[in-house]
């Protein structure tokens, strides 16, 4: 099938990825697969999901935004999600909240194998609301764009034609609803999907947190349940550089996307084993939940479940330390612990109270 565009009656063919299974990327699916079922059957307490779900919405938003240069730092991103105000630029405040809705909206949607043009759009529109003008968010550019360093003024890509970009998106997403997209694995669907929206360029602003957004729509509707745990983003933002090179070499390749994908999927496979092993961890020792029950843990809390696991034994001061917080906090965190009974005192030493696991 063929589409037509515009005056010039340009042609643009139905989109169809071009890759090819290569030895490297079925190892790395299988790797996902494997940290994947590890995550979903972990007998993790409720409370600690959360607060591992809690974690990654945090990371996803601050990796996603300080990846196009958003200043704040992730403690100031994990305060501005509590509600509180920070000193600091109402567009980087602005970008943060904005892609907490659109996470929050993608939660929302049902389990359907359908992304339509409005949900898309809605995307966009939520990740640029009162940041770029309201005509603007959640439209089409209708102007050329180019992409570059702005440092140095070069020009490193120049995406569509703005008259080629309506028909190319839904040309993408007319692929994502068939059943040859639907054959595929989700993470390979979203690394396509990734790819195609950066080079379109849809829009004025935006376009790398969209593409992102768009791949965790695919990832969390489309069977990929992993608990909501990890946050991709923060695989590309330890390494900006290999992040856009792994594009560039893409375009530079004709939309050959095998070397891109080896890379996303390499990006998920380190995502998903860093929190296998913390599940693991966490989930080792089924004698607390035998012996207690239920029992909710702040994320500190576990991280000195952890120590006192590995250490046998951990200080107030130590636990001040370790969890970087103030004297008066360390102490109420392990008296909570200790009336939980996860916890008992051991003596002193130094004037500082020693505590064992109570398992």
């Amino acid at each position: 099938m063929t589409l037509f565009i515009g005056t010039k009656n340009r042609k643009i063919s139905m989109f169809q990825p071009n890759f090819k299974y290569t030895n490297k990327i079925v190892r790395l699916l299988a790797r996902i697969q494997a940290a994947r079922e590890v995550i979903l059957i972990s007998p993790l307490i409720p409370a600690w999901e959360r607060e591992l779900q809690r974690e990654a919405l945090i990371k996803q938003t601050h990796h996603t935004t300080s990846i196009e240069g958003n200043q704040l730092t992730l403690e100031e991103v994990s305060l501005l999600i509590e509600g509180k105000d920070i000193p600091a630029g109402e567009k980087d405040k602005n970008e943060v909240k904005n892609y907490v809705d659109v996470l929050e909206y993608i939660d929302s949607l049902e389990e359907s194998t359908s992304i339509t043009e409005k949900i898309f759009l809605e995307i966009h529109r939520l990740t640029v609301k009162d940041i770029l003008p309201a005509a603007s968010a959640g439209n089409y550019r209708k102007v050329r764009v180019v992409v570059g360093n702005p440092k140095t003024g070069k020009i490193t890509y120049v995406p569509p034609e703005p008259e080629e970009v309506p028909l190319l998106t839904r040309s993408l997403l007319e692929w994502l609803n068939s059943a040859e997209a639907l054959d595929l694995m989700p993470a390979i669907q979203a690394g396509i999907a990734h790819y195609e929206i950066a080079r379109i360029h849809p829009f004025l602003d935006g376009n790398g947190r969209t593409a992102r957004a768009l791949s965790t729509l695919i990832l969390t509707k489309r069977g990929f349940d992993t608990k909501k745990f990890f946050a991709l983003e923060e695989y590309y933002n330890e390494d900006r550089q290999a992040y856009y090179s792994a594009l560039a070499d893409a375009d530079a390749k004709g939309g050959e996307l095998t070397g891109w994908l080896e890379y996303f999927l390499f990006g998920i496979a380190v995502e998903t084993s860093r929190v296998e092993n913390t599940v693991k961890k966490l989930s080792s020792d089924r004698s607390m939940k035998e012996k207690f029950g239920q029992i909710g843990l702040s994320n500190r809390q576990i991280k000195a479940v952890g120590y006192l696991k590995e250490k046998g034994r951990i200080t107030n001061k130590e636990y001040q330390e370790l969890c970087d917080v103030s004297q008066p906090t360390a102490n109420r965190d392990l008296q909570d612990m200790v009336d939980k009974n996860v916890l008992q005192q051991k003596g002193k030493k130094s004037q500082q109270i020693i505590y064992v696991l109570n398992f």
